[in-house]
């Protein structure tokens, strides 16, 4: 015979603290505990990699450039703002900026010839994958290679000069590293051999993410490859185009490789990194290094803040 307790009226479900046990309801809460904490799980050893390889040292990096730290004594004295004022005082630190201008005017030129090639083979043409090949490799050969290929092509009867002589342009030889005046147009055209790959690959996949009805309708009304750039491409991969402005501002900010392997800064081509690390491990001024390290971060930032507020990014909407 049922207990009292135990009898519910006709029609009305069991409540489930009556149904359930207490262990029951301890296991289950347990288990929901176990579910919650899951994703946390997962991220925890990206966030601590993130912060013990990147944050950390770029809050170490601001200390240190408050400092006089000669990045061996143990000893760290607080400087204030003297460094960061050094820097934009003294002419010898602020000067190597002048060197990214032809850097940046270099980029301009290879975002030029990235988007022309790809919006060229984007279209059907013979030998497309061949080209797409040969524009992206040199983007695949290590910097220190590169570096040493370009000593031998711009050397003194080097490649450059050969072909020269072999068109009848022998009298434009000249010293392609050695002439102040133009050794960081050499190093620079470097570059854009080196890196007109990359965005010749951003460019090419977000001209082919368009929507082939939009050409196709365009054919038919008669619109021509120029009026297809124009209305389609261009509005189309313009969130591109702005990405690759603000890599190719902060890329010109931050030059190392290239001048670094070929002329060690020499001649007049000491870019502003080149001499931040001059400043660190050759003159033990790891303070003074910090702080244009600091400079350098917030320029980048403010080049890039101004970009986003001058052209934002917009949905774009081609259908």
């Amino acid at each position: 015979m049922a207990a009292a307790s135990d009898v519910h009226p006709v029609g009305v479900a069991p409540i489930a603290s009556d149904r359930e046990s207490a262990p029951g309801r301890e296991r289950r809460r347990g288990s929901l505990t176990g579910w919650r904490i899951t994703p946390y799980l997962f991220i925890v050893i990206p966030v601590a990699l993130l912060l013990t390889f990147t944050y950390i040292p770029v809050l170490n990096m601001f200390w240190y450039s408050v400092t006089d730290w000669d990045g061996l004594d143990k000893v760290k004295n607080f400087v204030g703002l003297d460094n960061y004022v050094r820097v934009f005082t003294r002419e010898e630190y602020f000067r190597v900026f002048y060197v990214s201008l032809f850097y940046f005017a270099a980029s301009f030129v290879q975002m030029a010839i990235a988007l022309y090639y790809a919006t060229i083979l984007s279209f059907s043409t013979r030998f497309r994958n061949l080209f797409k090949g040969i524009l992206f490799f040199p983007y695949l050969i290590n910097g220190v290679a590169i570096g040493f290929i370009f000593l031998y092509f711009f050397k003194p009867g080097g490649t450059l000069d050969a072909t020269l002589t072999a068109v009848g342009l022998e009298h434009l030889s000249q010293q392609w590293l050695g002439n102040r005046d133009i050794i960081n147009v050499s190093l620079a055209s470097t570059s854009v051999w080196r890196y007109t790959g990359l965005n010749f690959v951003l460019f090419l996949g977000a001209i082919q993410s368009i929507p082939g009805q939009l050409y196709e309708a365009a054919e038919i009304d008669g619109a021509s490859r120029w009026q297809q750039f124009r209305y389609i491409i261009a509005p189309g991969i313009k969130p591109i185009i702005g990405l690759s402005f603000i890599l190719a501002i902060s890329g010109s900010l931050a030059v190392f490789d290239i001048p670094f392997i070929m002329t060690s800064g020499a001649n007049g081509s000491e870019t502003f990194v080149i001499k931040t690390i001059v400043t660190a491990f050759k003159f033990n001024k790891v303070g003074q290094a910090s702080a244009m390290a600091v400079v350098l971060l917030l320029i980048v930032l403010l080049v890039t803040w101004v970009q986003r507020r001058l052209v934002p990014d917009e949905k774009v909407n081609l259908t």
